[in-house]
């Protein structure tokens, strides 16, 4: 459902109650991006003053017409006048031209400044935190919200620039042609203004409660008209009743889209009775003080001239009184941004990091505790060594923890007490980019770029050779498939893959993990995507690549773990059995239990078998 925005000058009232708190931080903050170019806003700052002072010559040359060439039937005088006001008129435009141009160019420079700011925080968050946001909330900060600067740059403070600038030149000019008339001029002005915002308050009350009426109908429509929600109503035989309900909500939408459109028929032709009284007005008072008063300094050139810089004031006035909606508004956008900038980086290299030899370390989980929230722990005293060149296994029912323990390694979770170390230093003291380079990781959830099957394998090894990729998908039992595509390692993989089936998406990651020759290898459910003989392939060309590494292995089905050095059962956050496959048999316990689960079947055929064949004998 799409948010409606209030129009300008109102709040909506989720706006009201967030209204963001003016303190100078803030401000000083704000005004750190615009340092930068403060030449340039000292440039905006003149054109808008020449602008502002440009935009007067044609009412006051106006009046000369009047004055001093019809009245005058000075024809000479009146080319002039009118040559004036055309060159005026064109510099005008220029200037005009100039401060959009220097506007836009600040405002984008800015978001441009900010974008690359956002993007090389928000690359260095941890983990938990894309695993808590909603991606859609930083997309909208990335893009809408850093966006949105232009509009306060080039909008918002050239706006209240550009209005002040309008409105006291405007006012002096007044005064200085006749005192009496700029307040008469002054007075006018309330009349134009005042029954704006009173119909723009109706309208926007009546367009709220049509959008909310809107807002209804589509859920109604949506619910009722989907695959799902149809064949839900002809089961159920409500296909009237809930026709019923559609002409009610539609009707009472109509009737909320007529009073909406009618008030704004009824503001219009308000407006257009009051911008020909005012000026009437004006000229009633003008035309007192030149016939009853005998005001001989004042001319009828001079009131048209008043008249014509009247009307200039109303725009500029009414976007004044709008300053604290445009003021709020800006703030609470820098606001949005801050709050993301103000994020804290809590998984980051440590100032004195050190990038030892991983070749011959162990790993060691020393009492490790963790839990995603500080009052609930999952994870409790978890304690084993991997050593150098081991596979070590780790099995367990579904949400026991298993992913959690090795993410730790890579540091995508910190541990919430105890330690993990590698060759006898803590993970929290390596260099993390050194760290995270020396560790291949393929998940269960393969993940790979809208681009070409080149193009992903390229990215665990930018400079890798057409012999490498070829050699490292020979090794994944996926250089046949892409070999067979029309375009070859050119081929694209589409939005996250999609082109491609799982198996062959997981054999592609594994595929990206063996380019990168990592020293420690961790697999989490590898093989859950592929078929049998898929993964009987893949088992062993992993088997090849686990040689000489330190690897941890995640798996559902045992038959792949079956021969690890380490078999670690976990069961309610703690680590239940540690032990080789045969020994944990014997032992019972958790590891059996999940044996049993899967193969009991299978056991069962072969005493039926034996059964059977004793019979037989």
């Amino acid at each position: 459902m799409q948010k409606m925005r209030a129009p300008r000058g109102f709040l909506t009232e989720e706006e009201k109650d967030n209204l963001p708190k003016v303190t100078w931080p803030l401000i000083s903050r704000i005004l750190t991006y615009l340092a930068p170019y403060w030449a340039k806003f000292l440039m905006v700052f003149v054109t808008i003053i020449l602008s502002a002072v440009l935009g007067l010559l044609p009412s006051i040359i106006t009046g000369r017409i009047v004055d001093e060439a019809l009245v005058g039937q000075n024809m000479a005088l009146l080319i002039q006048l009118l040559l004036a006001a055309l060159v005026t008129l064109f510099a005008s435009q220029v200037v005009s031209l100039l401060t959009t141009y220097l506007n836009a160019w600040i405002s984008q420079h800015i978001i441009f400044d900010m974008k690359n700011e956002m993007y090389a925080h928000l690359q260095r968050m941890s983990h938990a935190f894309f695993t808590s946001e909603r991606q859609g909330d930083i997309i909208t900060r990335m893009n809408t919200d850093v966006s949105g600067v232009s509009t306060v740059i080039s909008g918002t403070l050239s706006s209240i620039l550009s209005n002040l600038a309008t409105v006291v030149t405007t006012l002096v000019a007044l005064f200085g042609m006749n005192w009496k008339m700029a307040i008469v001029g002054i007075l006018v002005i309330p009349m134009l203004i005042l029954p704006t915002r009173s119909a723009g308050r109706t309208r926007w009350k009546l367009l709220s409660e049509s959008q909310a009426k809107s807002d209804e109908l589509n859920q109604l429509i949506n619910e009722t008209l989907s695959v799902s929600g149809s064949m839900l109503t002809k089961l159920f035989t409500r296909e009237q009743s809930e026709y019923d309900r559609f002409v009610k909500v539609n009707g009472e939408v109509t009737k909320l889209a007529l009073k909406e459109q009618l008030s704004g028929r009824t503001f219009r032709l308000l407006m257009g009775i009051f911008t020909q009284v005012g000026p009437l007005l004006i000229y009633f008072a003008g035309g007192f003080l030149i016939i009853a008063r005998g005001e001989t300094s004042l001319t009828v050139g001079t009131i048209t001239a008043m008249v014509a810089l009247v009307n200039r004031l109303y725009r500029p006035v009414e976007s004044l009184l709008n300053i604290q909606v445009d003021f709020t508004r800006s703030l609470a956008l820098f606001t949005r941004i801050f709050d993301y900038f103000d994020r804290e980086i809590d998984i980051a290299s440590p100032p004195n990091a050190v990038k030892p030899d991983l070749k011959g370390a162990d790993i060691c989980f020393e009492h490790v505790r963790f839990g995603y929230t500080p009052d609930v722990e999952i994870l409790h005293d978890i304690d084993f060594t991997v050593h150098s060149g081991e596979m070590a296994a780790i099995v367990g029912p579904s949400g026991s923890g298993k992913s959690t323990i090795i993410n730790f390694i890579p540091r995508l979770w910190d541990v919430g007490g105890g330690r993990v170390t590698i060759g006898g230093v803590d993970v929290r003291d390596f260099d993390l980019t050194y760290l995270r380079s020396q560790i291949g990781v393929v998940s269960q959830d393969t993940y790979l770029f809208n681009g070409t099957i080149r193009e992903n394998l390229l990215y665990a090894k930018q400079d890798a050779t057409e012999e490498e990729l070829i050699a490292a998908c020979k090794a994944a039992s996926i250089h046949d498939f892409i070999a067979d595509q029309p375009d070859g390692y050119d081929t694209q993989v589409g939005n996250r893959g999609l082109k491609l089936s799982g198996g062959e998406k997981q054999r592609l990651s594994i595929a990206r993990v063996i380019l990168k020759d990592p020293t420690i290898l961790i697999l989490d459910e590898a093989t859950s995507a592929l078929d049998s003989i898929s993964e009987s392939a893949i088992q062993d060309a992993l088997e090849i690549l686990m040689q000489g590494r330190t690897s941890i292995v995640i798996a559902h089905r045992l038959s792949t773990i079956m021969a690890a050095d380490k078999i670690l059962a976990l069961s309610d956050g703690v680590i239940a059995q540690c032990g080789r496959h045969e020994d944990l048999l014997e032992e019972g316990g958790v590891y059996k239990q999940l044996f049993d689960t899967q193969f009991g079947w299978m056991q069962e055929c072969l005493q039926d078998e034996d059964e059977a064949g004793k019979k037989d004998e």
